[in-house]
């Protein structure tokens, strides 16, 4: 019998209360934020480059304005005017340079970029949960295949299989992304949960296709939410087996 803590309790109380005897056959889990820190060596030295040599001065509003660029461009950009990540980060700069007047080594700003697709650190509970889930997990990323491969190899993870927005050219929140993971999956939506830390990107999109979504919120800012919630994939390390969601208490 496996003992858990109240927390970890009620986040599969309110799991099985929203996903009533369903039998889920695949676990779609997001990469940057879920498995891997956003917070690392590379974005924190890239993020000192930007407030040195631009007109963005305050650490808060250079992040809002590098990410704000990211999403838009994630979201405009899809089928015919999909941008690899390179083609992105380019882009990205180019318009710092003239928007905010970034200047200095712009080679440096996108290897150090580059570098934290590779090497940003895995949360402690990875590599736990990868060992006790039974069901298949699937990872589910807007890098590029070759940096995810790059990345997981040095992690030394194996996950049943990796849908990267490459392959459909199409960035999460858009839906081919999702439909291309249960086809490499094999499963239906109703067969599939999708484990991410962000309701706009992970949450949202994977609920209006019928996957049932679980938000990682690290942090606990999310308040009221309709959908599970977690703070760490620790909880989800529990009875889950024969394919259904279960809790021994």
């Amino acid at each position: 019998m496996t003992v858990y803590k109240p927390a970890a309790a009620a986040a599969f109380s309110r799991m099985q209360e929203m996903f009533p005897g369903q039998t889920i056959k695949a676990l779609l889990l997001d990469y940057t934020g879920t498995m891997v820190k956003e917070e690392e060596p590379y974005t924190m030295e890239l993020l000192k480059y930007f407030l040195t040599h631009s007109a963005l001065k305050e650490p808060k509003i250079a992040l809002q304005t590098v990410w704000g660029l990211i999403k838009k461009l994630e979201h405009d950009y899809h089928a015919d005017t999909f941008l690899l990540k390179d083609e992105m980060v380019d882009r990205i700069l180019d318009i710092c340079v003239r928007e905010h007047g970034l200047e200095g080594d712009l080679n440096h700003m996108h290897d150090l970029w580059r570098n934290s697709w590779i090497h940003a650190p895995l949360y402690e509970d990875v590599k736990p949960f990868f060992a006790a889930c039974p069901l298949p997990i699937y990872i589910i990323t807007n890098d590029d295949l070759q940096y995810i491969h790059e990345s997981l190899q040095e992690k030394q993870l194996t996950p049943a299989g990796i849908i990267s927005a490459e392959m459909v050219r199409a960035c999460k929140p858009h839906r081919e992304i999702f439909d291309k993971a249960l086809e490499v999956a094999g499963v239906t939506a109703a067969e599939a949960v999708m484990i991410g830390d962000s309701m706009t990107s992970d949450i949202r999109p994977a609920s209006e296709l019928g996957i049932h979504p679980i938000l990682l919120d690290r942090k606990g800012l999310q308040k009221d939410l309709a959908v599970p919630v977690i703070r760490s994939l620790t909880e989800l390390i529990s009875q889950v087996t024969r394919g259904r969601f279960s809790m021994t208490q």
